[in-house]
């Protein structure tokens, strides 16, 4: 094994990487990397629940005992730790030059404002004066919200990663003056237990080794740094995968997750149990392709698996049944308890994977799940002009008043309050929701092992609500009309409690996934029955309502955060841009919602801002002879690693998302930009050749990306007409009404002149086709590979016949 650098072992022990180690486990990003904890203490430390909740802290006190330069700062995370006695500086200029001027360690602590870990850490140690003392004499202490600044966060996170094979939030990590890393963690408590070594013995170690082995610590953090780089900038061998790995990663991806499949409650792996949609859209892409191929029954099995892990986290905890939405994960395996924060990013993609079980099996209960989730963010997520707010916190005080908050205070109930809640009805809605008098986190030895939640109720449906019906002799939709009643009850009863914190900062890239839901849902949805009835949480809105919303915080994001003159994006918003410029996912993931946009019914301009946007991104963060994207665009000194990140986690990845997105564009037009779209997706497809052979199930998207892009031609529907009425509405909803992943919807009015020059310089075929089949008095659908069309059709429902066809029989 080949030493690459070793710290301090008055710190640490001894710790030996091979380069064959860094270059592929240790530098992966974990499965669970958004799980808030420290894996160097989930064996002592409890790291699903607290005993000690953070206190409140109030930036609207009138006084206060300190002040540091956080306060300035308008990321609510820094704005938490404004008053710590810790002298905290953001991270910038003034606080490298003030440690090269001392000649101290920096001290760098990363989190973000809803993350309850944090939250502890703070209570612990940021706020406790000998704490400070030891880091004001000896350190200078830097705060990152890792939302505002996840590059800053990901060279930090890798190094840890590394080092101990795992990583979370809080991140801890010690560096020189000139931001090598020297040792770092996650979580540590104030002080020493279970024989392991406190926060505060850590601090009296690091500046005692600063002083006697300075030269060491610098080198061997410059050597890590060196190493981490040289693995994380991979280069492709070739232009493009070989021709059968495409096919063959996904059904290895497939075949890895089912491995890990919970025949039982749902879910792919054990507890803590997250939701991962990517992995669910691959699972459903793999399931499209099986159907394709003619193996019915290994579709239909993989489909089964897939919507039973839907339908069992609807049911759960992990769902909000009196407000809607998601939280973050569950810590037990039968998705009951969870880690309350709610996390806008897991919105927006589980609103997509709902909808397209919707697509698949007609069943209005994931239809109504996707509503569900857009309409509790349309309620509590959005700001006034149609921005959407990044998440909300997992701790509340429990009453008015409180100085101490507590894990999930605003959603447990206990079983008096629902009686005196809701009366007559209080047995029928405890029979439905598993609600107990000495409280119900019993299901699991996972879920309160160290009692918690004692007397506490977290909501479940264990039963189907068809034999409850029967049970109170009532009709089912009488029973479900009640229980939608009792939730509104509830809600409003909830109401009135303390609110976890929300997080208004406003996030480029997630943004982009909500943009891409609200969009999708406004076609989709019309494919619901009519008379379908919906029940509180649910609002039953029109689903054109759902367009409105997406079109209002895509126009937040050009008014605000993007530079007409530059073309260039900023990472995220709150009183202003932030200082951080766009990165890749916000350029990644916001074309794909402009798209999704534009394939929906949206104005051209929403297709033309996407080209712009990708040519941006080409120029920004393309490595043109490598290949990929890198995550920054390398401009900043300050941050040391500049990544090529294809892992597929609670997030897609940057380069998985723009692979599809390339795929996308190159679909839509014809001659040299569709040929340079589909280049640059094989040529990044071919950086990861490795990942996708050997390690497909960190890579779900990117599987199905490599899937799609060795289909030899895509469906493409192409719809010619006037664009406001109601049948160009409803040949939209056909277009959308059957889950095809790889279907590309063109939508032109040969009438616009400025749609028809746009066309014409991008994709002539598009504005020959337009001239061809316009009809004044009806919407004329085509439905074509290589442009190669069927006969036109003028209705929805031949539209649909024809797209159900297999895509062999369309031309």
């Amino acid at each position: 094994m080949v030493k690459l650098f070793r710290l301090s072992s008055s710190l640490l022990g001894r710790h030996f990487f091979s380069k064959s180690l860094l270059s592929s486990s240790l530098i992966r990003t974990t499965k669970y990397l958004n799980y808030p904890c420290s894996s160097a203490f989930a064996g002592r430390f409890h790291m699903h629940k607290v005993l000690a909740m953070a206190e409140t802290t109030s930036s609207s006190s009138s006084s206060h005992s300190h002040t540091n330069r956080l306060s300035a700062e308008h990321s609510p995370y820094l704005l938490q730790h404004a008053h710590n006695p810790v002298n905290w500086y953001p991270w910038g200029e003034e606080a490298f030059a003030e440690a090269r001027r001392r000649d101290v360690p920096i001290f760098l602590s990363i989190g973000y404002s809803t993350c309850h870990w944090c939250h502890v850490m703070e209570v612990e140690s940021f706020e406790d004066e000998e704490v400070a003392r030891l880091l004001n004499d000896s350190f200078v202490s830097m705060k990152v919200d890792r939302e505002e600044r996840p590059d800053v966060d990901k060279v930090y996170m890798t190094f840890v990663q590394a080092l101990y094979g795992g990583g979370g939030w809080p991140l801890s990590v010690f560096l020189s003056p000139d931001l090598k890393p020297l040792m770092g963690g996650t979580y540590f408590p104030p002080d020493d237990k279970y024989g392991r070594p406190g926060f505060k013995t850590i601090l009296r170690k690091v500046k005692d080794a600063w002083f006697s082995n300075r030269d060491m610590l610098v080198k061997s953090g410059a050597f890590a740094i060196e190493q981490l780089s040289e693995a994380l900038s991979a280069s492709a061998s070739s232009k493009k995968l070989p021709d059968e790995l495409p096919q063959n990663a996904l059904r290895l991806c497939a075949e890895q997750l089912s491995q890990s499949y919970d025949s039982q409650y749902g879910g792919f792996g054990s507890a803590p149990k997250f939701p991962r949609p990517v992995e669910i859209q691959m699972m459903l892409y793999h399931s499209k392709k099986l159907d394709d191929a003619g193996n019915y029954s290994e579709s239909k099995k993989v489909l089964q698996m897939v919507l039973l892990t839907l339908q069992c986290m609807a049911r759960g905890g992990i769902h909000d049944h009196i407000g809607g939405g998601f939280h973050r994960y569950s810590v037990d395996e039968r998705w009951h308890v969870p880690h309350f924060e709610k996390m806008l990013y897991d919105q927006g993609q589980l609103v997509n994977v709902y909808l397209d079980a919707f697509s698949i099996t007609n069943d209005v209960f994931y239809s109504s799940l996707s509503r569900d989730i857009l309409d509790y963010l349309r309620r509590d997520m959005i700001g006034p002009e149609g921005e959407i707010f990044s998440a909300e916190d997992a701790d509340s005080a429990e009453h008015e008043g409180a100085k101490k908050k507590k894990e999930g205070a605003f959603y447990t109930w206990t079983s008096q309050e629902i009686d005196d809640s809701l009366g007559e009805h209080s047995t029928l809605f405890k029979d439905c929701y598993y609600v107990k008098p000495l409280g119900n986190c019993d299901l699991s030895r996972m879920s309160d092992p160290h009692d918690e939640f004692k007397g506490e109720n977290v909501l479940i449906e264990l039963t189907d609500t068809s034999a409850l019906a029967r049970k109170y002799d009532l009709p089912l939709e009488k029973y479900l009309d009640i229980l939608g009643e009792c939730r509104r009850k509830l809600f409003d009863v909830r109401s009135i409690r303390p609110r976890p914190h929300l997080d208004d900062k406003v996030i480029v890239s997630w943004n982009g996934l909500a943009i891409s839901s609200l969009a999708r849902a406004s076609k989709i949805l019309m494919g619901e029955a009519e008379g379908t009835k919906y029940n509180f949480p649910v609002v039953g809105c029109d689903p054109k309502e759902y367009m409105t919303t997406a079109e209002k915080a895509a126009s937040f994001i050009r008014r605000h955060l993007y530079n007409e003159q530059t073309c260039r994006l900023e990472h995220s918003f709150r009183n202003g841009p932030s200082k951080a410029p766009g990165f890749l996912d916000d350029y990644a993931f916001l074309i794909s919602g402009l798209l999704d946009l534009y394939e929906v019914g949206g104005g051209i301009h929403w297709l033309v801002w996407a080209t712009e946007l990708q040519d941006k991104q080409d120029e920004l963060f393309l490595d043109r002879e490598g290949g990929g994207y890198f995550n920054t665009p390398g401009e900043d000194p300050s941050v040391l690693l500049r990544v090529k990140e294809d892992h597929d986690g609670a997030e897609p990845s940057g380069n998985s998302v723009s692979a599809i997105n390339l795929i996308r564009l190159a679909s839509m037009m014809t001659g040299s930009k569709s040929e340079y779209y589909r280049q640059n997706a094989e040529h990044l497809l071919a950086v990861f050749e490795s990942r996708l052979k050997d390690m497909a199930m960190a890579v779900p998207l990117m599987c199905c990306a490599a899937a799609m892009i060795s289909v030899p031609s895509h469906k493409q529907i192409v719809l010619v007409g006037h664009k406001s009425s109601l049948e160009f509405d409803n040949m939209l909803a056909a277009a959308h009404a059957a889950y095809d992943p790889i279907r590309t919807v063109i939508h032109i009015d040969p009438t616009d002149d400025e749609e028809m020059e746009i066309w014409e310089g991008n994709n002539s075929n598009i504005a020959l086709m337009a001239r061809n089949n316009f009809a004044a008095d009806k919407v004329v659908a085509l439905v074509c590979q290589n442009f190669t069309c069927s006969p036109p059709v003028t209705d929805p429902r031949s539209l649909k016949a024809l797209l159900l066809k297999k895509q062999s029989s369309v031309v």
